[in-house]
């Protein structure tokens, strides 16, 4: 990969060569865990007019490509200056690269529990109401018969991917043909994949049954462009949407809540150890489906409401002019460098969110094909947790406080806090300063459970994620089979007959033994960290 000279990429780490171990190591470590958008606002480069970035809320949705001008989306809407319906839009469930086709999945969104099956007659992916017609049991406890239909275990009733009820057990075959009565069908909502993201309409009224040729997703090129990287991620945060979102819209905490995490521009001067510096940020295109985010002299951010905060990070092309490389090919000063973060923010209930995140980029390509995809999201947990307790606690004060008070309560004199500010003022101005839970909750957050509990790892990520359940699953199993060997050997040895000549071959073998040992209770010691918790303390960094 080509030096990325004068970039604003170096503020995610990306060192100017990958020459050699160390600095392919760095950009693992740093690069791909860029969770917050700060290279969105520390570009060196003044961006050139944007005018081509189109991302349509209410017809179709479309983040161009276009690398001559830099993209600036436009919204439309389709009642200007209107009311937000939070149950008139499209929410996010699940990555499809997440999602098992053996078996149903239960989700809850806005407050609506939801089953995501798999209907392989239709080759498509269904969301029902999580609720079996018959006595409310849940259908994601059930399974994928057969023939592909929909189980509830409960009774045996299967549907089909259209919700209709296909067999009853209990209902005799000479008689009325209750199965096909309509309240025997179950509740389907109205759902699509798009880029590689099962997305649902939060209704089951049959009117709504076409809503997709009405209004679409939000659309974001990038991910499906194959000159892009695409890799996902998932997790269940303990604190909710509007904390969530509204940090992954401040650059300004991240030298500070993730020191030494995550490399941050190296200054001549700096008024502190970690570096902080004036942000100027502004908001506008302020109406109901958003806003747009610009940071002078460049930056540019998308929120596109509810759920997608969108940057994208312009790269200078080598300044190089097509010069030779070290490998004597000339490289290619065409295709310019680009690098977009996406962020879907899913409310799930009070106090609790969904993160789905995926950081598209045109470089560096070949590192997604080689690295595991749960290595990437060791160091994209470890950036979660480390503000996570955090923003709990700070989520907590707000609420005694009122959330129609954040702005009173919270002082935020500077321009640093300019899309913070811009966020709570949508939300109060078009969306009721708060996710409409339509009654189904009281309001109140759930108890702060102990530290260990609230950042645990395993079921808020890992039993959701494909690839690091299947990490998780294999090093339990080489931590077995290491403890195995170690007691098999130390027991070959046990039983051996004493002679001089066998000394030696015993010594190796005690060796490999106590090696072996240790090796498994390391690899246990790194199961936990990755897998389960892994603490981070601010005093000590």
């Amino acid at each position: 990969m080509e030096a990325l000279r004068t970039s604003p990429v170096h503020s995610l780490g990306l060192p100017s060569r990958l020459d050699n171990k160390t600095q392919f190591r760095k950009l693992i470590s740093s690069n791909v865990n860029p969770f917050l958008p700060t290279s969105s606002f520390c570009s060196d480069h003044r961006q050139r007019n944007p005018s081509r970035f189109e991302l349509f809320t209410t017809i179709s949705s479309s983040v161009s490509t276009d690398l001559s001008d830099p993209p600036q989306p436009e919204v439309r809407t389709e009642t200007p200056g209107g009311k937000f319906d939070w149950y008139s839009q499209w929410y996010p469930v699940m990555p499809v690269c997440d999602l098992d086709k053996r078996v149903p999945h239960g989700k809850k969104v806005i407050g609506l529990d939801v089953v995501v099956w798999w209907d392989r007659n239709e080759s498509d992916w269904k969301v029902f109401d999580d609720s079996c017609p018959h006595r409310l049991a849940p259908l994601s406890e059930g399974r994928i018969d057969q023939w592909g239909r929909l189980q509830c275990v409960y009774h045996g009733w299967c549907f089909n991917g259209s919700g209709d009820c296909n067999f009853i057990p209990q209902a005799p075959p000479d008689g009325p043909p209750v199965h096909t009565f309509k309240k025997a069908c179950a509740a389907i909502y109205p759902s699509t994949v798009q880029n590689g993201i099962v997305w649902f309409w939060p209704n089951t009224d049959p009117q709504y049954k076409d809503i997709l040729m009405k209004k679409k997703p939000p659309y974001i090129s990038e991910i499906d462009d194959p000159s892009f990287t695409k890799l996902m991620g998932n997790r269940d945060i303990p604190y909710g949407y509007e904390v969530l979102i509204e940090n992954l819209m401040d650059p300004a905490h991240v030298p500070y809540a993730h020191y030494g995490i995550m490399r941050t521009p190296q200054r001549k001067s700096k008024a502190d150890r970690e570096g902080g510096i004036p942000l100027d940020l502004s908001v506008d295109n302020f109406n109901t489906d958003g806003f747009n985010g610009r940071r002078e002299p460049a930056g540019f951010n998308r929120f596109c409401a509810p759920c997608v905060f969108y940057s994208s990070i312009p790269l200078t092309p080598n300044q190089d002019n097509g010069a030779s490389s070290s490998t004597g090919t000339k490289k290619d000063s065409s295709v310019q460098k680009r690098m977009v973060l996406v962020f879907i923010c899913i409310p799930v209930s009070p106090g609790k969110s969904r993160l789905i995140w995926t950081f598209p980029r045109n470089f560096g390509v070949w590192i997604d094909k080689v690295v595991p995809r749960w290595m990437f999201h060791i160091g994209q947990n470890l950036i979660l947790d480390s503000d996570l307790y955090l923003l709990h606690v700070e989520e907590r004060k707000i609420m005694d406080v009122g959330p129609s008070q954040w702005q009173k309560a919270c002082f935020v004199p500077t321009k640093s806090d300019a899309l913070v500010v811009g966020f709570r003022k949508w939300l109060n101005k078009y969306a009721g300063g708060q996710v409409d839970w339509r009654g189904k909750f009281s309001g109140a957050l759930p108890p702060t459970p102990p530290r260990e509990q609230l950042m645990d790892r395993y079921w808020t990520h890992v039993v959701n994620c494909s690839s690091c359940n299947a990490a998780y699953k294999g090093l339990n199993v080489l931590e077995v089979v290491l403890q195995v060997i170690s007691i098999s050997l130390l027991g070959i040895v046990a039983a051996a007959k004493q002679s001089i000549t066998s000394m030696v071959v015993k010594t190796a073998m005690v060796s490999m033994a106590v090696l072996c040992f240790a090796a498994s209770k390391w690899l246990a010691h790194f199961v936990y960290k990755v897998f389960h918790y892994h603490d981070y303390n601010h005093a000590f960094r």
